[in-house]
């Protein structure tokens, strides 16, 4: 069981406000994880660490309560039909951005894609699965397929998966919130995805599409944004 009183919490005091470390500790004596780990990033909006939990390692999704980007959260969850009460106290905005996730990789997963399976969420803490073996597989910035127009096709089901059946968009699609694992696409970072009755939906949709084709165009591959949009409205 997770000790708030272990070096790691010293160490990452910057991360931890004691609020977390409450909810961190609440979560790991309901069996959710036995032990917090090691860091995989540490970024503006939140943090990330594995956890031990019996043989199998989960992730642990930290968002700051006191250096997000409120102002931006709250304008995405004002206009989520999900959301429409919201207090505009960071604190507050902070939990509903970490339910707003959670609730995305759970319509994801029903959906059938290949995304982390959540596990619960906590005020500011997000438990879900690890992508990868033993050790939590890299983003594709880092890590690139070795079959690149295969790859594409992976994440192009994928994202009619999130269009056609789940009725999202994720809005931030990138190689920096792809995972690539035994050289199949996991998206991740649900928290800014929106339903398609959002205002714009489809503006962020193009936007999704755009950053694909620019990154895969790079690779070699020749894409065309308005054939992907037809190919994910139409469930090609």
């Amino acid at each position: 069981m997770t000790d708030p009183s272990k070096e790691i919490y010293k160490t990452y005091g910057n991360v931890f406000d004691r609020s977390t470390i409450r909810c961190i500790f609440e979560l790991s004596s309901k069996g959710y994880f036995d032990d917090l780990k090691s860091p995989v990033s540490i970024g503006k909006e939140a943090n990330i660490f594995t956890a031990t939990k019996g043989e199998e390692t989960v992730i642990l999704k930290i968002y700051r309560t006191q250096v997000c980007d409120f102002k931006k959260m709250h304008s995405y969850l004002v206009l989520d039909p999900r959301f429409r009460v919201i207090r505009r106290s960071g604190r507050a905005i902070v939990f509903t951005w970490a339910q707003r996730e959670f609730r995305n990789l759970l319509k994801a997963k029903e959906a059938g894609m290949h995304i982390p399976t959540p596990h619960v969420v906590k005020n500011n803490v997000l438990v879900m699965e690890m992508i990868g073996d033993k050790i939590p597989a890299e983003k594709l910035k880092k890590n690139p397929p070795k079959n690149f127009e295969r790859f594409y096709k992976q994440l192009l089901k994928e994202i009619i998966l999130l269009y056609k059946k789940a009725k999202l968009v994720h809005s931030d699609i990138s190689e920096y919130n792809i995972l690539n694992f035994n050289n199949r696409p996991y998206l991740i970072d649900f928290s800014q995805a929106i339903t398609l009755e959002y205002p714009g939906a489809e503006s962020f949709l193009k936007r999704d599409i755009r950053n694909i084709v620019t990154y895969f165009s790079k690779k070699g591959l020749k894409l065309d944004q308005e054939k992907m949009l037809n190919d994910i409205k139409n469930g090609v």
